[in-house]
């Protein structure tokens, strides 16, 4: 039986002159992230859009942001996610959807393994087991283009970001930073615990929402 769409409380705020924005709260959960990219995937294949005025849908963990042209009608825009927002099912079943499923190979040598575990009071071996054994969903892409944030970590992994970030991580890093893993795809700053590489020209065919499975390589 189709459960019955649930009403989901959510606030809007302008973020400049050129973006609205629609935000479930702070906190960051797969539900959250399933909500949001579950709106974000409806007004994808809306064809009205363009007419609106929109230029570009941006999930985040727990907010959607919707940047049109500064002259649109600002109301219609928001009647329309509106309609989306309060129809939402209320189930995680019926909010996921199929998505791409995606395999990174992944060769765990990075060089904050041992950091990962000792803080976690686990071996290196049980680390890399457990960062490979889940299957990630894709809350988000930011930081850098095509930069995926991933929820489903385990939570005997979570390890602090480093207290000084690297002046270069590599392209194709893997890592941790708090709750959640990603990977690098190009060489660029970052503070997160690398435990392995994979090929970074794997990362542009991901999107949000999509599914991703690290196959640890042979040593």
């Amino acid at each position: 039986m189709k459960m019955a769409a649930a009403r989901t409380p959510y606030r809007t705020y302008f973020l400049g002159d050129a973006c609205l924005c629609w935000s479930l709260g702070n906190t960051i959960d797969r539900m959250t992230s399933l909500r949001i990219l579950f709106v974000y995937r409806r007004l994808q294949a809306d064809a009205n859009l363009a007419s609106l005025g929109i230029r570009d849908l941006v999930p985040s963990y727990t907010a959607l942001a919707v940047h049109a042209d500064p002259l649109s009608d600002w109301q219609e825009i928001g009647q329309l996610l509106d309609r989306h927002f309060n129809s939402m099912p209320a189930t995680e079943a019926e909010l996921r959807e199929r998505s791409q499923r995606h395999l990174l190979p992944v060769s765990y040598q990075g060089e904050d393994l041992p950091r990962v575990a000792q803080l976690n009071g686990l071996s290196v071996p049980e680390v890399i087991e457990r960062h490979a054994a889940a299957e990630y969903m894709v809350a988000m892409i930011g930081f850098r283009p095509h930069f995926p944030y991933l929820l489903g970590l385990d939570r005997r992994l979570t390890t602090p970001r480093l207290d000084a970030p690297r002046l270069k991580v590599p392209a194709g890093a893997v890592a941790i930073g708090g709750e959640q893993t990603g990977v690098y795809p190009e060489a660029s700053p970052g503070g997160w615990n690398i435990v392995g590489m994979t090929d970074p020209r794997l990362l542009p065919a991901i999107r949000p929402g999509d599914t991703i499975v690290f196959q640890k390589r042979p040593s």
